[in-house]
């Protein structure tokens, strides 16, 4: 029997589902895309949903799919995706940002070109035997500026494309660094600069709060006069109405549209006007697209299932196979450390320090600390949480969580929590050499603590007989003693006593340790 089942809705390359129906482990139904209510009745069976644009995955959905792990999503957009609710569900959303660039990019410059020389509206005449030569006067390319905001990878390949025309290429993208710029000959300037020197714009940004009506009524009054806009990214970020209006008064020379606000456009301004040329969201509608984001997101999916790699994820980070490797022999580590901690430590959390020594220090640490943050604080939140999930949550609980590198003395790795609580500051830390791994911090108490099994911990003073009315307190209890390890300070004073036993402990026994004079909250750890 599979130990995964994954639904892929919407139309999908025979290539991704056979990366699927290879691994033995999964079963992959093809469902043609369901409607709300179907999918809401049969989401609980499935670990893993794959789609496109045409499936909403809502918050319901998220809510009804107790077993999904993964949402894999052949493309790039994701505005049919409730990011925030998946988050919450401890659901990894992944998307196949590289797949369809080149074709992104080809159709980008398959509109200008479009758009320049009025190639549709010239067809159209021609297909009704007229023949209008000096209606459809076109422009050229060489010489002229194109403005490309969002230098990512699609913009990028644009830029590098026009380039060939000998354009003059300028770009905004807060992210983009003069060095990136200049491999394709750009001006990296302001959108307002941009749009008051530019004779086409193409626009390359995700669509979010910030970029939603980015070209506007007042932006396009800003604009050289005559200017034409281009659009292969999301719908919205032109505002349609305005852009509409400024075709119809000519401020706006032309535009080449591919996505829109809403899709299908019905009723959309846009329809009605002359001097546009329309796609109905072709820009990763070629074959080899196609091929390539069912590929990669299935291989994506089929490694998160296992608990491999993560890739290309918008609400976790990713991590390559190289570092995923590396981290893997600390994973247990981590989720120890966090485990003991999350056990043993009382009090209402105000932050984790989580510190990283030696190898580990190397590595990039956050994986690594999502692990420990969810062993630690799963106790405390009634929620169901994972790594995907912990961070949010840790941040609405007012939890702040900071990462730091430390020295690692005689130990090759290192790996600590330091907890404030409104009871006071917690310290735990963990280190290995070799391949033995021990606490060797526990409150201040150098101790030396395996990280297995089942412990029984407590406080004591440190006075002759202590440990041996605890022993006997086992032993009369029926429980066996697999090593013991013994921590102070100074001699007399304050000390910790951890024990590692076989099985079970019953809540009884813990109760007569707590009954011993001297001895103070005993406690049982299950590793």
């Amino acid at each position: 029997m599979a130990k995964f089942k994954v639904m892929v809705t919407d139309k999908l390359s025979d290539k991704g589902v056979k990366v699927f129906q290879a691994d033995k482990d999964i079963q992959c139904d093809v469902l043609p895309t369901p409607s709300p209510e179907d999918l809401l009745k049969i989401i609980p069976e499935y670990d893993a949903l794959v789609i496109r644009s045409a499936t909403n995955v809502t918050a319901e959905v998220l809510a009804a799919g107790k077993k999904l792990k993964v949402v894999g999503r052949a493309g790039v957009g994701l505005d049919n995706v409730d990011i925030p609710a998946a988050t919450r569900s401890g659901v990894i959303v992944m998307n196949t940002p590289d797949g369809n660039t080149i074709s992104a990019a080809e159709h980008t410059v398959a509109l200008i070109l479009a758009l320049a020389r009025k190639i549709p509206q010239a067809h159209q005449s021609l297909k009704e035997k007229k023949w209008e030569r000096n209606k459809f006067m076109g422009m050229e390319l060489y010489g002229k500026t194109l403005g490309v905001i969002g230098l990512g990878r699609i913009g990028f390949e644009v830029a590098k494309r026009c380039r060939a025309f000998e354009m003059r290429i300028l770009a905004y993208d807060p992210y983009a660094t003069p060095e990136k710029a200049a491999l394709v000959g750009a001006e990296l300037m302001t959108v307002e600069e941009i749009l008051a020197q530019a004779d086409i714009v193409t626009v390359h940004v995700p669509k979010t709060k910030e970029t939603t009506n980015l070209i506007n009524a007042e932006s396009l009054k800003k604009c050289k006069k005559g200017i034409r806009f281009i659009n292969v990214a999301r719908g919205g970020i032109y505002n349609e109405a305005d852009l509409a209006e400024a075709l119809k008064s000519g401020q706006v020379a032309g535009a080449g549209i591919d996505v829109f606000s809403e899709e299908p456009p019905t009723g959309n301004p846009l329809l009605d006007a002359d001097n546009v040329v329309l796609t109905p969201h072709l820009g990763a509608s070629t074959e080899e697209a196609q091929v390539n984001v069912a590929d990669v997101v299935a291989k994506q999916i089929v490694d998160a299932l296992h608990g491999r790699t993560i890739a290309n994820a918008v609400n976790i980070p990713s991590i390559s196979l190289e570092d995923w490797k590396a981290v893997q022999p600390y994973y247990r580590m981590a989720q120890n450390l966090g485990r003991f901690a999350g056990q043993f430590f009382g009090g209402q959390m105000k932050s984790v320090e989580v510190s990283y020594g030696g190898e580990v220090a190397k590595m990039k640490p956050d994986a690594l600390t999502r692990v420990v943050l969810k062993e630690l604080l799963e106790p405390s939140f009634e929620d169901h949480v994972n790594e995907v999930n912990i961070q949010m949550f840790a941040k609405e609980k007012g939890i702040k969580v900071t990462e730091s590198k430390v020295d690692t003395g005689d130990f090759t790795t290192h790996m600590g929590l330091k907890v404030e609580t409104n009871t006071g500051v917690r310290v735990l830390e963990a280190a290995s050499s070799g391949s033995s791994t021990q606490i060797v911090n526990l409150d201040g108490f150098r101790v030396a603590i395996p990280t297995e099994g089942s412990l029984i911990i407590f406080f004591n003073k440190d006075l002759p007989g202590m440990i041996g009315k605890a022993t006997t307190a086992l032993g009369e209890a029926g429980v066996n003693i697999s090593s013991l390890t013994n921590g102070r300070k100074e001699k007399g004073g304050d000390a910790v006593t951890v024990i590692n036993v076989d099985g079970e402990v019953a809540d009884a026994v813990v109760g007569k340790l707590n009954a011993i004079a001297g001895v103070k909250n005993a406690t049982v750890v299950k590793l």
